[in-house]
């Protein structure tokens, strides 16, 4: 009976036990043997080895002319096949790369062949650790490579369950991602438990997490039903009471709500004190701020007046303003202008990436359509600015270089159905290019074939004229 405290592991097979031995016991009479005993193997082998040399050309000239005879002894019908099966397939294949592209963003052959041929052919290489998962509670501190890809709360979530339940009914598709909803779930532990609560001898850090949020939450409520002014007054004082939490982002709430007031004179007032070299942007900041300078000149603007007579200086602040929000966040614009279709908001964003464009847009199109003109004047101008920045992932113009993590994070934010901005567009990969060249070129020989079966064939006699001209032209001119 085995033992119990053992590795769980069975005995040995004898089989393979007794193979063991035999190898041991030759290995060991090979080395015991005298030096002139083991030079006569060496001589064997390498007699043995001679032979195989000189076997193999002579059997694969028989083979190549074996191969060459059958060949020649096909008909049109069956080149006509292969063409037909070899576009079809290589179709398929190209068909399925592409899909794998704009769902994940790489080329299922290159992933496959360096996660599991590289090891096989070269070694696994020392590759970099993968970026661990994103944290709605990370401190800066711990990301000083990559900042801005911290994961944010989305300021203005006020959906509930029973919106997103109706959502879900109405279209059959989960509104949320199960990463999203697990970082809520985290924001609501650190929200109400504090780390005096083992102790309990006082609970003044959690009263003071509990209470911003549930005044916040009221203010967003009052906006949503529509009174706005109670709003922006219950905002105003939460600031003014806890002016420390900026990190909050209440100023956007605010920001939100004097759009809707039409106040934009408060507005800017807003944007003077948060808008600064020295805080963090979002694109609910540097948007506003290209807003309010676009309705100073949106109304009278025409791309043709001003390519006849030139920008004026408002009309100049107004598009480096434009320029200014696209380069922090490239993917608003085609929200904006409607070039793409909105979902819902995730409860959480990533700043410059496709989340967070897609929960300003949902809340601030609105506010650009009152403006006449506004979007007049995006339209025509926010292109301009991937022609400052042609390289942005190496380096910015007014911010730093767009970091290159946004699309992973995006992904893991934003619903499956929903297809995910990327900037800059990657190129094409390799492989798609190989598929589709193989898929119209195996095509083409299968429409030639069909039409000119005699020529086609021909043709194919001719190839294997050159690829094998030793064996070839006896057989092929007796067939």
């Amino acid at each position: 009976m085995a033992d119990s405290g053992g590795s769980g592991r069975g005995p040995p097979c004898p089989g393979a036990a007794a193979a063991l031995r035999r190898w041991e016991q030759l290995r060991r009479r090979v080395a015991a043997a005298a030096p002139w005993a083991r030079g006569l193997l060496a001589v064997a082998a390498g007699l043995g080895l001679f032979y195989v040399v000189l076997r193999v050309p002579l059997r694969l000239r028989d083979s190549l002319a074996a191969v060459t005879v059958f060949l020649s002894t096909l008909t049109p019908k069956f080149y006509f096949a292969l063409t037909v099966t070899s576009s079809f397939i290589s179709g398929l294949i190209f068909v399925f790369e592409w899909w794998h592209f704009r769902k994940y963003g790489t080329s299922f052959i290159e992933q496959v062949s360096v996660s599991h041929l590289r090891p096989l052919i070269g070694g696994a290489e020392n590759s970099p650790p993968a970026p661990a998962a994103f944290s709605a509670g990370e401190s800066e501190t711990s990301r000083q490579n990559m900042p801005e890809c911290k994961v944010w709360r989305n300021p203005l979530n006020l959906f509930r369950g029973a919106e997103y339940s109706r959502y879900m009914w109405v279209t059959g598709k989960e509104p949320l991602t199960y990463y999203d909803m697990n970082l809520s779930a985290q924001d609501h532990q650190n929200f109400f438990t504090c780390d005096t609560d083992a102790l309990r001898p006082s609970d003044t850090g959690r009263d003071t997490n509990v209470l911003v949020y549930v005044k916040r939450r009221l203010a967003m409520c009052a906006r949503k039903l529509g009174r706005i002014r109670e709003a922006v007054k219950m905002m105003r004082d939460l600031m003014k009471e806890f002016p420390l939490l900026s990190m909050l982002n209440i100023h956007e709430n605010l920001l939100e709500a004097l759009l809707e007031l039409q106040a934009y004179a408060d507005v800017q007032a807003v944007l003077a004190k948060y808008d600064d070299i020295s805080l963090p942007k979002s694109a609910a900041i540097c948007y506003t701020a290209a807003l309010l300078k676009a309705r100073a000149v949106s109304e009278r603007f025409s791309p043709e007046t001003a390519s006849k007579r030139g920008l004026s200086t408002a009309e100049i602040n107004a598009v480096e303003a434009i320029h200014r929000a696209v380069e922090f966040n490239p993917h608003v614009p085609k929200y904006l202008l409607e070039m793409k279709s909105l979902v819902l908001p995730p409860e959480h964003i990533l700043k410059r990436g496709d989340s967070e464009a897609v929960a300003y847009a949902f809340f601030h199109l609105q506010h650009w359509k009152r403006i006449e003109g506004a979007l007049n004047l995006l339209h025509c101008t926010w292109e301009g600015t991937f022609r400052m920045i042609p390289y942005p992932l190496e380096k910015g113009h007014l911010f730093y270089p767009y970091p290159s993590c946004t699309e992973t994070a995006d992904r893991e934010l934003l619903p499956t159905f929903h297809e995910v901005s990327v900037y800059p567009q990657k190129e094409l990969p390799f492989f798609i290019h190989f598929t589709a060249g193989l898929c119209s070129f195996s095509a083409m020989l299968a429409l030639l074939t069909h039409q000119f079966p005699e020529l086609m064939v021909i043709f194919a006699k001719a190839v294997l004229r050159v690829l094998w001209p030793v064996s070839a032209p006896s057989v092929l001119a007796s067939s």
